[in-house]
This record gives structure tokens, sequence and C-alpha cells, in this order.
């Protein structure tokens, strides 16, 4: 707090001492054109923070009460713990299965737990965690071992060795990953919650993190995990949520044993019209939430609960290393997106809708400030640029402080991280957008392969390069047009050049 009562502090001088003179004809220009995206942009994000709070602090809490008092002397149902593990470190393996194990005796009803593995010495692993901890007759385990394929097969052979196992009625499916840590408590917080749901299909819940690497990927993790408390509290009011994350989701054992689920999962692919069919190696967390969203199926938001996990960033360097995971995540997203779309609002409501629709838009209206801004500045005045920089710092300070409504603690590093999100993060989106065929696990540097001829290969590279440079291009200029930076040819002036 020291830090962002002195940033606020700073902020206030500036504001103070900035001339007069910068608030001309020009500046006003600058700030009409820019202010209507940016109102656009700032009441959406208000509009999430809303809903955010009155599903966190009024709607949530209510749900919470009705569930506790339809599972009161009732039998719990049983559940299966799918945990999938590859290339891992020991002790992270040893603390995931660890808490699982621990988890699934405190539950206290039939618990199975389904490793579904690649190597033998994670095998022995498991095995000493499990005998340490002696639990009793209603928790069981037992190991799928597979070649090493991806993590879709992982999932979908799991899947599969459930089936054969005929789950009851009412019984459900966590699917955690690896590096993920049940928090006490977690199977009694979070699965009561299909029984006074029966239409929802899945949920997931809110997460927190141990970050291996420096401090700024500290800071930049645990922002990101605030921000997506948020949204996911805001659209967990319309009983969706915008991806079932992979670190730790809990199914129907309806859902995962259904045969068409366990092939979107394993094989899903897209036809792209210009890069042709291509199957998806990353993103099995979306397949899995595009199946539940096709199907018109409800999807659950838990806030009050959590899931630790264990974050190993891909490089020491922070600009490489949130490039590789942002281009990842993007990618999953992106992918999804357009399918997504072309269901319509009848089978998620018109805010879902909305929300997944404004994914396609976010990237590009986030960077109509700072490019309007660098054309005002070379063309027109350059007292757009500290203008926009005390506007940017403002800003980023309100939102930071936001955040102190969904965490404990907020850091004078999140002004300048969310800036970043932003900007650098849109300008990925982009890239991706135009090359959704490359993809590429970052901790396995597992790389998605086609079975296409080189001069397809060439072909697709040369044209993703083209439609990139030609989107950015026509987005300059319409930028420009729209904030007075490119003048616009008067009519006069057409007619005196045509004849």
């Amino acid at each position: 707090m020291f830090g962002l009562i002195v940033y606020g502090v700073v902020l206030l001088v500036v504001l103070a001492e900035l001339p007069l003179d910068l608030w001309d004809s020009e500046s006003s220009q600058f700030f009409l054109a820019i202010g209507i995206v940016g109102a656009w942009r700032y009441s959406w994000g208000a509009l999430h923070l809303l809903r955010a709070m009155i599903y966190r602090h009024w709607v949530f809490p209510r749900w919470r009460r009705k569930a506790e008092a339809l599972a009161v002397g009732k039998p719990l149902d049983p559940v299966y713990l799918l945990l999938t593990s590859f290339r891992i470190d020991a002790e992270t393996t040893r603390k995931v299965y660890d808490a699982a194990i621990r988890e699934a005796i405190a539950y206290g009803a039939p618990a199975t737990i389904v490793c579904s593995i690649v190597e033998m010495c994670d095998q022995r692993l498991i095995k000493q965690v499990y005998e340490r901890l002696s639990p009793p007759d209603h928790v069981r385990i037992m190991f799928v071992r597979i070649m090493g394929s991806g993590k879709r097969d992982a999932l979908a052979c799991g899947f599969r060795a459930i089936s054969m196992m005929r789950p009851p009625e009412g019984s459900s499916v966590l699917v955690i990953d690896g590096d993920s840590m049940l928090e006490p408590g977690l199977l009694a917080g979070t699965l009561p919650f299909f029984r006074m749901f029966p239409k929802a299909m899945a949920l997931t819940t809110d997460e927190v993190c141990e970050v291996e690497g420096s401090k700024m990927f500290r800071e930049w993790y645990t922002l990101r995990f605030a921000q997506r408390q948020v949204l996911m509290c805001s659209v967990g009011l319309s009983r969706h949520v915008l991806t079932l994350t992979g670190r730790m989701s809990a199914f129907r054992s309806e859902v995962v044993t259904d045969p068409e689920f366990i092939a979107r999962v394993e094989m899903d692919y897209t036809d792209h019209g210009r890069l042709g069919r291509f199957k998806f190696l990353t993103g099995d967390d979306k397949s899995s939430w595009y199946e539940i969203l096709q199907k018109g199926g409800e999807m659950l938001y838990i806030p009050d609960v959590r899931v630790s996990t264990v974050e190993q960033p891909p490089s020491e360097d922070f600009v490489e290393g949130a490039s590789m995971l942002m281009t990842r995540w993007f990618g999953n997203m992106l992918r999804t997106n357009s399918r997504a779309i072309l269901l319509g609002p009848n089978r998620m409501g018109i805010f879902t809708w909305w929300c997944i629709l404004d994914q396609r838009e976010s990237m590009w209206t986030s960077q109509i400030g700072p490019v309007a801004v660098a054309m005002i500045t070379c063309m027109v005045s350059p007292v757009a640029l500290p203008l926009y920089l005390v506007w940017i710092a403002f800003t980023r300070y309100i939102q930071t402080l936001t955040l102190l409504l969904v965490r404990g603690k907020v850091t004078v590093w999140y002004p300048f991280l969310l800036y970043f999100n932003q900007i650098y993060g849109s300008l990925i989106k982009v890239y991706v957008l135009f090359h959704l065929d490359r993809q590429k696990w970052t901790r396995q540097k597992t790389v998605g392969t086609r079975d296409i001829t080189a001069w397809r290969t060439r072909m697709n590279n040369y044209s993703s390069k083209w439609a990139l440079v030609t989107y950015a291009t026509l987005f300059c200029v319409f930028v420009g047009t729209f904030s007075g930076a490119l003048p616009v040819p008067q009519a006069e002036f057409l007619l005196d050049y045509v004849r």
C-alpha cells in the first residue's frame, strides 16, 4: 500500500503541474476521439465489476446456503478424480497427489483417483504417497498408462477408464492438472451445487498460485488471477463461464462418459477458410467448454473455493515467458471463439454471448488509443503524448484499487502490468488470429504438426503474413481518420482531381 500511496501522490502532483496550454482545441479533439472508445471499454469493465459484486456478495451466498441445506442428511455422491501428469517435477507431483488423496479421504464418500500418466517413476512416486497416507476403503487408486502423445490423449484414456467403471447416477468427475493442488474442503464445497442446479453440467473454482520465478512473474500471475475472479464472477451470474479451466473443473459423470464428449476432447479440430483443417494440440479445456455450450448446459463458478497451482514460467526472461504463455492461451481462446459466436445467444444468454463477441473485438479496440496517440503526436501535436500518459497512469491506478474488492492485496506493479496485459496482450492476440494453425506446449515443447505438402505450408505462411499486414494497415488508416491525424480529402479536391 505504501507504493500505491506514493504512486497516487506523484500522479496528483503531475496533474497539478500540467501547463494549461496543453488543454487546447487539438487536445480536446484528441480526447473526444479517444474518449468515445474509452467510454465503451471502461463502462464494459464497470459492468463486469458491478455484476461480480452482485454475484459474490448477494446471489452466491444465497446459493451457498441453499446448497448446504440440500446436502444435510443426504448421503454424499461418489466422485472420481482424474489427474494427468507429464514431465512435472517430483516435488510438485508429490504435493498434488498428497492434496488429492487427503481431500478424497476427508470427503467421506466413495472416491476413485484415476492417474493418467506416462512414466513409471510417476507411478512409483504416486504409490508411495498413497501408501504413506493409508487411506480407508472408500478411497481407491488406479493407473492409466499412455504413450506420451499429449494431454488430450491422457484425458480421453482417463475418461474411457472411468466409463468402464460405470459411474452411478449423481456421481461427479474432477479433471485436475498435474500442477494443481486441491485445497481442503473443495469437494464438499463444490459438488452439492450439481444437486441444486439440474441443468448444470460442469463447474470450476477460483485459483491462487505459487510461482517459481522472478518477482515480476509472481506479480503478473497474481494480477491475472485477480482479474479472472472479477470476470468469472460476472459471467457466473448468468450460470455460464467463458472457460472450464484445465487446472480443475468438475463435471457430471454422464458428461465425461459421453462418447461425443470424449471424441471432442481427444480429436477436436476446425475447418479454417484460409488455413484448411487442423487439429487442436492445446486447449482441451476450451473443447470441453464448447461441447457443453453446444448442448445448452449450464456451467457454474464457485468463487469461495480455491485450487492452488504451481506455476513454472517457460523462460526466466519476463517478456519472453509472458509471450509464450499468452500465445498459447490466446490461441486456445481464438480457435474456439468464432464457432462459439455462431451458436448464438439462445444457447448461452445474451450477456455471455456478447462477452464471447467482445473477446474478438477487444484486441482491436485496445490498440486504438496507442495508435491514435502515436499518429497524432507525429502528425498533429506533441501534446497528445503527455496527456495520454497521464490518462493511462490515472485509469490504471483506479483499476488497481478496484481489485481490492476481490483480493486483499494489490501492489504498485499492477498499474504497469495492467497496461502491459492490455497493449502487448492485444498485439499477441492479433498475431495469433492470423496464425491459428501454429500451436505449441510451453512445458513439453511439443509443436503441432500437420500432414500437408511443403507448398501448402509455404502458402499458409505467406497468406498469414499478407493478411496480418493488410488488416494492420487498414486498422491504422481507420484510426488515423477517426482521430483526425490523417486528413480526409474534401469533395471539391476529389472532383478537381477527376477533372
